[in-house]
């Protein structure tokens, strides 16, 4: 018997779609969302759009405004620096646990995926290189055992896509090969047990992209 799937609703797919126009710059900044033309674009009822819109603002991509309108979140330096800062938090408090607690498959799954996003940089494959990056941090986050981390930081991937891909267009190859070092740097300390020189990466990371993210910004002002 095989297991239930679930379909991906309209309003999910409706979210998604608008979420990888705002990830990948094709919504900019603050940009007004309009309803009726965004319906009749992907043939869809106007109560689709204002569920999906209603998903992003949940997930931090959009902003609601009553009497006004939906709008693109704004990503100033307050927003991204509020973004690492809540990703390190979160991250630094399931990396010790996984430091401490890991087993050989969790370490095994994490190099594969370190491999493929290897792989995927030789390719210049962008896109599949972002997406494992997610698949990465949420392995990484095996042992969190804590709802609300678990909830929050569900909703902060779209964020933390669309800073990626940001600092990645001003930045190109550079920033995907400091990637790919800070992860092979993690999968050595939590190989090593190291929770203090794991920590000590994550800050420094959480700095770097940050940095990245608000020079790119000040670089397309």
């Amino acid at each position: 018997m095989k297991a239930f799937k679930p379909k991906v609703t309209l309003t999910e797919q409706v979210a998604r779609h608008i979420e990888n126009l705002i990830v990948f710059g094709q919504l900019d900044s603050g940009e007004r969302i309009y309803e009726a033309a965004m319906a009749k674009k992907l043939e869809v009822s106007h109560g689709s759009i204002r569920e999906g819109l209603l998903l992003l603002e949940k997930r931090h991509l959009v902003k609601n405004v009553p009497r006004k309108g939906a709008f693109v979140t704004e990503l100033d330096d307050y927003f991204v620096r509020s973004l690492y800062e809540t990703l390190e938090l979160y991250l630094t408090h399931t990396g010790k646990k996984l430091a401490r607690q890991w087993l050989p498959e969790d370490l095994e799954r994490m190099e594969q995926l370190n491999q493929q996003m290897e792989d995927h940089f030789n390719k210049n494959d962008l896109m599949a290189f972002l997406d494992l990056g997610i698949e990465y941090t949420k392995a990484s986050l095996a042992y969190a055992e804590n709802y609300f981390i678990l909830a929050a930081i569900d909703d902060l991937w779209p964020s933390a896509r669309r800073c990626a891909f940001v600092a990645f267009k001003r930045g190109g190859k550079r920033v995907l090969e400091d990637n790919l070092a800070h992860m092979r740097e993690s999968i050595s300390a939590i190989r090593d047990r190291d929770e203090n020189r794991l920590v000590s990466l994550l800050h420094r990371y959480a700095i770097q992209q940050c940095q990245q993210v608000c020079e790119a910004n000040k670089t397309a002002v």
